[in-house]
């Protein structure tokens, strides 16, 4: 399987990754090793979405970065507003 997900930071923004491994990413972004989130901890698993194909997990990555995806997330009370 391949996940996107979304991760909550301390500084209140909001983190979208997409991985093969869930469970090691999010130790990797808990643990400071991943640059994008090392100044933003602690973070915390908002959400997460499972696909068979790696390309549909980065597509909708892509998508939820965008405006229309973000107004999707907070729709859908995803994210706080």
């Amino acid at each position: 399987m391949f996940y996107t997900y979304i991760l909550s930071c301390c500084d209140q923004k909001t983190y979208i990754g997409s991985t093969r491994d869930l469970q090691e990413r999010f130790h990797r972004h808990s643990s400071g090793s991943v640059p994008a989130t090392h100044n933003r901890l602690p973070v915390r698993l908002l959400a997460y979405f499972a696909f068979q194909e790696e390309i549909t997990a980065r597509s909708f990555e892509h998508y939820l970065k965008s405006g229309s995806g973000r107004a999707f997330l907070k729709k859908h009370n995803i994210i706080p507003i």
